[in-house]
Order: C-alpha cells, then structure tokens, then sequence
C-alpha cells in the first residue's frame, strides 16, 4: 500500500506542475500602462492589427500568451509590452499585480500595472497594433461604465450516452450568467476582459483615493 500511495504522490505531483493541462486555460499576461500625457496621467491603450486572427481590431491592453520560455506571468507582460511598443525594458517601471482573473471563456488573465517612460518612445508594431491611444486616468475614475450580461450553457452533442441517464434533457443549458462591462471614450469602446482589467485597477484608484481624503 505505501508503494502505491508513493506512486500516486509522484504521479499527482506531476499532473498538478502540467502547465499545459491547467484545466484546459489560455493562460496569459497584460500590463495596465500609465504614461504621463498632455500633462496628467493617462491610461495607455492598444487597437488590435485588424490582421491577426484572434480578436482583430479589438482594444486591449500590452501582453499576450505566457510561453515556454517566460520565466513567469511579469516576464511575459512586460516582454510583450517590449515588443508590441518597442520599448527598452528600462523604459517600464512595474507597479504591482492585480488579482488574476479567470475567464468564463477560458482564459487565465495575470494583469500588471505599469509605468511607461518617455511616451514619445512609443512605436507600435505595425503587424500588431493598429494604433495605441490614451485615456485621463480622471476620467476613468469617475466614469460609469455600461454594464450588460452574458450566459453560457451546454448541451449534450450527438455522441452523448443519454440510455445511460434516462431523462436527461438534449436541450441548452444555462449554466452561468456573467457581466460585461463597457467603458466608452471619444470613438473608442473598452469591453470584455480589458473592461474587467480596467475596473479592477480603477478600484485600487479609488481605494487609494478615499483614504488620501
């Protein structure tokens, strides 16, 4: 029996350290970049290149798929960050994180808070950014931002045993409603999981905020 509770420790062990097997989660890092703008801080933003195949066109914060040989979650966001900007990693003063999030889509979100400097640095790439535009942190702060809903659901598909539990419905499923949020600037609307990025860090604004008053 201890053979067999020892293999099992071992095997668990590694099952738990498969990074690729985390419950099947895109996992992924961004930085939520401040940068000194027209005189006040400004939240840093990016336009997807309407040429990538995965959410072309959207806005979104620096940062991207953690890959293999990140050293972890910051080294990703602040390598991305690097390369969609072209920026030195000298030019990036890391804040801190903010709570990770986990998707209803499957995504699991590191987020960072930044400092970039100078912004006249700033050059997007041009094969993964459109543009980048920046956002008064005040205003941010003091905006409400539209919220609607969203639900999920599942629904058994053809290879379904459904003799094996009688009664089972063949139909959708609700099985969780989530909030969307939507925050709107000039032409530019903010939305899915940058919006929950940005709520949480506004959050912390808001926090540091009513305890300076």
């Amino acid at each position: 029996m201890n053979e067999l509770c020892n293999e099992l420790s071992a095997a668990l062990a590694v099952a738990i350290n498969n990074k690729d097997g985390y419950n099947d989660y895109f996992s992924a890092s961004v930085l939520v970049p401040l940068v000194w703008d027209n005189g006040e801080i400004s939240v840093l933003f990016e336009v997807r290149s309407t040429q990538l195949s995965w959410q072309p066109g959207e806005i979104c914060f620096p940062g991207g798929r953690i890959e293999n040989g990140d050293k972890n979650p910051l080294f990703a966001a602040v390598r991305e960050t690097q390369e969609e900007l072209a920026l030195s990693k000298e030019d990036i003063q890391v804040l801190g994180p903010l709570e990770e999030i986990l998707s209803p889509i499957g995504v699991r979100l590191h987020p960072y808070v930044g400092y970039l400097s100078p912004k006249q640095s700033i050059t997007p790439n041009a094969g993964e950014v459109a543009e980048v535009f920046t956002v008064p942190l005040e205003y941010l702060i003091n905006y409400d931002p539209i919220i609607g809903h969203m639900e999920m659901g599942t629904r058994p598909l053809e290879d379904f045993p459904f003799a094996l539990v009688p009664g089972y419905s063949q139909e959708w499923r609700v099985r969780k409603k989530y909030q969307v949020l939507f925050y709107k600037y000039k032409e530019y609307v903010i939305w899915g999981l940058t919006a929950q990025v940005l709520k949480r860090f506004l959050d912390v604004c808001k926090k540091i905020g009513s305890e300076d008053k």
